[in-house]
This record gives C-alpha cells, structure tokens and sequence, in this order.
C-alpha cells in the first residue's frame, strides 16, 4: 500500500485501539440529532473499555423527554465480539433485565447479531428504535430518576 491510499475494502483488520480512538472521536462530536452520544468513563483507561452512554427517550412514547444513562463494557476482544450493555437509569424494556438493567443479547437484535462493522453508536441507535418499537413504546415505566 502507499502512502495515502486506503485501506478500505483491502480486508486490512483495524486494530482495537485505533478503532476505539475513532469511535472516541466521534462520539466526541455529537452524533445525529444530538439524542444519543457516548464517551469515556474513565480517561485514564489505557485499555478503553469503560464507556457511558446516553440516550434521550424519542417523541411519542413513554420514554420522550427522559434521559437515560448506560454502561458499556468493551473487552479485550472487541470488536470482534460485542461490548457488554447495561442501563444505569431505570427503564422498562422487553430486551433489559428487569433486575440488573443488562441488555440481554439474545433478546436484542444488534447483540445477537453482532458484526465487526457495528459501533457503540450503532447500539445506542438501535436500543432507541427498540423503545419506540411496537411492544416497547407504552410501557409503563420506572420513575424518573431512579437506577438499577
């Protein structure tokens, strides 16, 4: 390869840090229409596997106007396999346990689906459609401000 031209479609493998300093930097940036974004939680993570997330609930549903905070877990074999998921808010989802505010992967598409090409944004997009989905969307909800 020479300098300047890229990688893209090469089968080149990017390695876990530098993908992780690109989903850094994006969600950094703000993502969208500002209803979802992430970072670090703990700067001093060399290994970059503790993040945060946000979601603010979407329009229409029980979840609009709520803020709900999330941890994200990536292991030493992201991403190849997926981060761990799990809401520190309190919310009432078909694919969260009820208990411990994990996102089942079994029960939530993105999870159990995992491909190398999804991102943490991807996975806080996706749990934002799952709120507003069918079975999801008038649930009745924990109150405001509480967490698991």
């Amino acid at each position: 390869m020479t300098p300047g031209s890229s990688a893209a479609g090469s089968g080149v493998v990017v390695p876990r840090n530098f993908r992780l300093l690109e989903e850094l930097e994006r969600g950094e940036k703000g993502i969208g229409d500002g209803t979802v974004s992430y970072g670090m939680d703990d700067a001093d993570d060399i290994y970059m596997r503790s993040w945060t997330g946000t979601i603010i609930g979407p329009h229409n549903t029980v979840h609009e106007g709520r803020i709900y905070q999330l941890k994200l877990f990536c292991d030493k074999d992201y991403p190849e396999k997926p981060p761990s998921v799990r809401f520190h808010s309190r919310i009432n989802l078909t694919c969260v346990n009820h208990e411990t505010g994990a996102v089942d992967p079994k029960k939530f598409n993105a999870l159990a689906n995992w491909q190398r090409e999804y991102t943490m944004e991807y996975i806080l997009t996706q749990l934002k459609k799952e709120m507003a989905s069918p079975q999801n969307r008038k649930l009745v909800q924990p109150p405001e401000g509480t967490f698991f």
